[in-house]
């Protein structure tokens, strides 16, 4: 696979060459933790990609649940899209203020909804910048296009199939978060959660995927990094996280290496640690 695949990630250098392509659409997909104390939608109206849209993953998504930004019913996914001007035909490109983090998140949401020419910006933001590519603060201008969607089932999990494959063992579970809080050594963000992990699941902290400069290893890299893991890419997986957002980033590392029997467990640990019935595992796998 070519380090540019507009079906998974593109360069900066990639993005400034098609930068003015009529069917590009680019979303700035910014989203932090409250900890970090940063306001992604503010960033955008101070300085974003020229032509790029905001899209906010706590909007486009599923009101109806009490966890946070589930992945949203297929009827309000495209009546989010179409305000945005984003649909059939156009190549979708997101990026976000970290450099590979919720933008990828993003992705998967296109994915899901069976769109495939959607691909997350190497380095992001950041890396834009930081290479004197230009930057704007006015807002886009927006036309309605109609989007079709797909849903695709299989590349996402509830709480009971990712139970299921728990006892099992027929899957890869694979978590994103950091070695303390997988061995529930270190406490969870969220209020209320139990510490640990789910039972057999691997631990593969998502930054081991990224190099210094916030871009995603070479292919080569990423599959020495998923094997060291210990982690049986023979096996279907299941990507999770804290809430179903830095386990796209491990998703989009599988699309990379050419493994498509992946999925996303939208819950991921705000569900998992805070269902009564389901077991908690602690300690370093």
């Amino acid at each position: 696979m070519s380090a540019d695949d507009p079906k998974t990630l593109v360069s900066t250098e990639w993005l400034a060459a098609h930068l003015k392509d009529p069917d590009l659409r680019l979303l700035d997909g910014s989203w932090y933790l409250p900890s970090v104390g940063r306001d992604p939608r503010a960033e955008y109206d101070a300085g974003h990609i020229p032509g790029a849209r905001f899209f906010d993953i706590d909007d486009v998504a599923d009101h109806r649940s009490d966890l946070p930004h589930m992945a949203p019913p297929p009827e309000k996914f495209m009546s989010r899209m179409r305000a945005m001007g984003v649909g059939d035909g156009h190549q979708v490109v997101v990026y976000d203020g970290a450099g590979v983090n919720s933008a990828a998140r993003v992705w998967w949401l296109f994915r899901l909804m069976g769109q495939e020419n959607v691909a997350v910006l190497d380095g992001g933001f950041p890396k834009w910048q930081a290479e004197g590519h230009p930057v704007e603060d006015l807002p886009p201008v927006v036309r309605d296009r109609h989007m079709t969607v797909r849903v695709q089932n299989h590349l996402v999990r509830d709480v009971t199939q990712v139970s299921s494959a728990s006892k099992l063992g027929d899957h890869e579970i694979i978590d994103a978060r950091s070695p303390g809080r997988f061995a529930g050594t270190e406490p969870e963000p969220r209020d209320g959660l139990r510490a640990g992990h789910i039972p057999g699941s691997r631990s593969l902290p998502f930054q081991q995927l990224l190099n210094d400069d916030g871009t995603m290893k070479p292919v080569s890299a990423l599959r020495a990094v998923f094997e060291t893991s210990g982690v049986d890419l023979a096996k279907p997986a299941i990507t999770t996280c804290g809430s179903g957002v830095t386990a796209a980033i491990l998703a989009l590392a599988l699309e990379r290496i050419g493994k498509t029997d992946w999925s996303v467990y939208d819950g991921s640990w705000t569900e998992w640690g805070a269902f009564p019935t389901v077991p908690v595992a602690t300690g370093e796998v």
